[in-house]
């Protein structure tokens, strides 16, 4: 009874781990997406919940770290057509492997003598060593910021390749014990490694498809999966794609605001002006003034800054300062006479301040 007992509870934990460790995670659960979805609905349903599952938004969950990289490496996955096709086929495991097999079901969850029943240590709980994580800065322009942009860009990436020879790999730490005689034993900690065939890294170009989305900020990063530095041993790092704005001619960004700076003639300044502004899609922002605009003076255009990276309805405030182009020529003694009688300010005197005070 007792090594019934024991046999049974080694089934129901061993189906367990098959249906865990074959399957791994659903990356269509975690995507919200259903099996068929096209390309398309993958990167749409991503882009939604990428907003919504950020770390920066979900400072207080302990596990969103947890949760941002399951739907970075489920996006990495069903985005592409030879990895979901593996995935379908063999699971998350079968994407470790090269999509082929799982190799003996109780050496890959149990270890070779069977440790479920004490007699094969803690080798499967070994962290899996990972290589470096690649930062590369993609530089983009506001008009992409306002209205979104898919960018190509080509990754050249070191790929394992079979070489020939064979190659240490996967070294322990093993206890062996050793008999000194009749009832003496002395146990000593050797180091094991295994024979491997040899590999080689050659580097491979890769076209990597970056999303930029409405809104999106300086430093903000889009990750991709296992597209970074190899590990021999282990798996390699991720990729990840940093944000940064390009310099522009005409509007500086700050936060979810624009500003702009637009030079009027003098006489434009005293009698009014009506004109079209450019923004960043193409529409037109119409701007007027029927008063007197002096030097300095700024003009407020609701929603039409930058949409909000959470919220694409959403829209800053474009700030317009005014600077005045003088005329550079030289008065007659009757011109100067006929200013003086339009502008009446005979009896404005120099005012002497200290203007970084604000006085």
């Amino acid at each position: 009874m007792h090594i019934t007992s024991h046999l049974t509870v080694a089934c129901i934990y061993f189906s367990c781990l098959v249906m865990e460790g074959f399957c791994g995670r659903d990356y269509y659960k975690i995507l919200n997406v259903a099996k068929n979805a096209n390309t398309n609905q993958i990167k749409k349903a991503y882009r939604k919940l990428a907003k919504d599952l950020h770390p920066d938004k979900n400072k207080d969950d302990p596990s969103a770290q947890e949760k941002f990289h399951d739907l970075g490496a489920a996006y990495e996955v069903l985005s592409d057509s030879e990895k979901r096709e593996k995935y379908d086929k063999y699971g998350e495991e079968g994407l470790k492997e090269g999509g082929g097999g799982h190799g003996d079901p109780f050496s890959s969850f149990f270890g070779g003598d069977f440790g479920f029943f004490g007699g094969g240590g803690n080798r499967g709980q070994q962290e899996t060593p990972k290589g470096a994580d690649v930062v590369i800065e993609l530089e983009v322009t506001l008009e992409e910021l306002y209205s979104g942009n898919f960018v190509e860009v080509v990754r050249n990436k070191p790929v394992a390749k079979p070489a020939s020879g064979t190659r240490k790999c996967n070294c322990r730490q093993e206890m062996v014990t050793h008999q000194m005689g009749p009832g003496r034993f002395s146990m000593t900690q050797n180091t094991v490694c295994d024979e491997c065939p040899n590999v080689q890294f050659v580097t491979e170009e890769k076209l990597l498809e970056i999303e930029i989305e409405a809104g999106m900020r300086d430093g903000q990063e889009h990750s991709f999966v296992a597209e970074g530095e190899p590990h021999l041993e282990g798996e390699p790092g991720d990729l990840k794609i940093r944000i940064v704005t390009k310099p522009h001619p005409v509007y500086e960004r700050r936060g979810d605001d624009l500003y702009c700076n637009v030079t009027l003639s003098l006489l434009e300044a005293l009698t009014g002006f009506e004109m079209q502004l450019k923004h960043l899609d193409g529409h037109f922002v119409s701007v007027s003034r029927e008063t007197t605009t002096w030097p300095g003076a700024k003009i407020r255009k609701k929603n039409e800054g930058m949409p909000n990276y959470d919220n694409n309805n959403q829209f800053g405030t474009l700030f317009i300062t005014f600077d005045v182009e003088f005329p550079k020529v030289a008065f007659t003694a009757e011109e100067k006479e006929n200013l003086r009688k339009i502008l009446k300010q005979d009896d404005l005197k120099p005012k002497i301040y200290n203007g970084l005070r604000g006085f």
